[in-house]
């Protein structure tokens, strides 16, 4: 978990001590909305992280919302980048 993490952070990184870009924040909440979808398969009745996973997917809105707002090449790039719907 915690080497993913690392890699993740390094892939999305805009400078040497970045780790709380929007950039990043929003590919380390991808990567934990995959793993609870993955979780949901097996576990069809986990109702409370259900939960939590609805409140990571909005989170995660609001930041993309932000980034779209601040500066919109690089909300492209991220959703090209992590594969996202929008």
């Amino acid at each position: 978990m915690k080497e993913e993490k690392t890699k993740i952070i390094e892939e999305n990184k805009l400078h040497t001590a970045d780790s709380g870009s929007p950039e990043v924040q929003i590919a380390l909440m991808t990567q934990r909305i995959n793993s609870l979808i993955e979780h949901f398969s097996i576990h069809k009745k986990d109702y409370h992280s259900r939960t939590g996973l609805m409140k990571l997917v909005g989170q995660r809105k609001r930041l993309l919302e932000h980034l779209k707002k601040v500066d919109a090449a690089r909300y492209e790039k991220l959703i090209q980048k992590l594969n996202l719907r929008k």
